[in-house]
Parts: structure tokens; C-alpha cells; sequence
């Protein structure tokens, strides 16, 4: 019998850091999509409330802090990562344990925006995208979730079958962002 290894999406290809941009990989404990079922948007926000300390979150936007955050996540949907949600959210809300299912990294420092310019058509400056901010968009030719968790610093997650990809798109325009000097 083969012996197998579990490996994160980004496995040997991250870190790295060009100029003043570092791309690291995050890998949260946990993330549970939230689908809340009909009319019960406003109870499953209170339990989650009660339950993690941060409600449902708003459209593109997060709540919470690093280590439990919950990200919107589409019409009607959330994403809460870095904790087990609380069974009793089921009477509320479909989870889906999304655990596997995604590559999540960190790209922070000065100039992070710049790079995230490269490839996000989407205006992701400080002055109309804030800390707690959140989209989904397209990043060079992938849907991506995209979520500003510090000043110069973003969380950026693709389908963990795209993370090669994520990581080589996200390499080259910090390396053009840092050769404009």
C-alpha cells in the first residue's frame, strides 16, 4: 500500500519575496462555506455571533479578525475560515467543509497594490478598498477571492488546482512591479 502525503496547495513554491512584496502561504485551520437557508439570513448571523464572535458578513465585506474570519463570498453565501464552525449553525444555514478545496496565500508589503493592478480589474487602493474589504474577481484568467487584511496586505484565494498558476501570475508582476523601480 502507498503511503501518502498530504501537501498544501502551495507546497514548495511558496515563499517568496521580490523587492518590497513578500507571497506566503496561509493555510487556515478550517473553512466552512455558510449557505443561509430562506429568511434565515438575520438568525444564522446572531448564532454566528454568538457562536465565533463575528456575524454574517455584508456584501464584500469580511468580519472578524486574522484566525476567524468569516468573507463574503457570493450572493446569499460565506466563508468562514480558522475555526470549526459550531454544528448548531446547521439549522440556519447549509456548511460545506471547503478545507481542501482552496489555495490561500498572503501577499503583503509595500506595493501590493501595484501588483494586485497587474491583474485584478478591480480598484483595490487603500482610499476605496479598506481592511475588511473583500471581492470576487477575476485575477489574470482565474476567479479569485480577494480580501484586504492590513494596509498592505491581501489575501488572495483560487481553486487549489489553480495555486501553480496563482503563484507563477502573482511572482511575475511583483517582479515587473519591482523592476519599475
Amino acid at each position: 500500500m502507498a503511503d501518502l502525503i498530504s501537501l498544501s496547495p502551495c507546497d514548495g513554491l511558496l515563499p517568496v519575496t521580490i523587492g518590497s512584496v513578500t507571497l506566503s502561504e496561509d493555510l487556515p485551520d478550517a473553512m466552512t462555506s455558510l449557505a443561509p437557508y430562506a429568511g434565515q439570513e438575520k438568525a444564522l448571523s446572531a448564532a454566528l455571533e454568538a457562536a465565533h464572535g463575528m456575524g454574517f458578513p455584508a456584501i464584500n465585506r469580511s468580519t472578524g479578525k486574522a484566525g476567524a474570519r468569516a468573507i463574503w463570498f457570493s450572493q446569499g453565501m460565506a466563508l468562514v475560515q480558522g475555526v470549526v464552525v459550531a454544528p448548531e449553525l446547521t439549522e440556519f444555514a447549509a456548511l460545506t467543509d471547503q478545507g481542501d478545496a482552496w489555495a490561500v496565500v498572503r501577499l503583503d508589503g509595500d506595493g501590493a497594490e501595484d501588483v494586485l493592478a497587474r491583474l485584478v480589474p478591480v480598484d483595490l487602493r487603500r482610499q476605496s478598498f479598506k481592511r475588511g474589504h473583500t471581492v470576487r474577481a477575476e485575477l489574470a484568467h482565474m476567479m479569485a477571492s480577494i480580501t484586504r487584511v492590513g494596509p498592505d496586505a491581501f489575501q488572495v484565494m483560487v481553486f487549489r488546482s489553480m495555486a501553480r498558476t496563482l503563484v507563477h501570475d502573482l511572482k511575475t508582476a511583483m517582479a515587473a512591479v519591482h523592476a519599475r523601480g
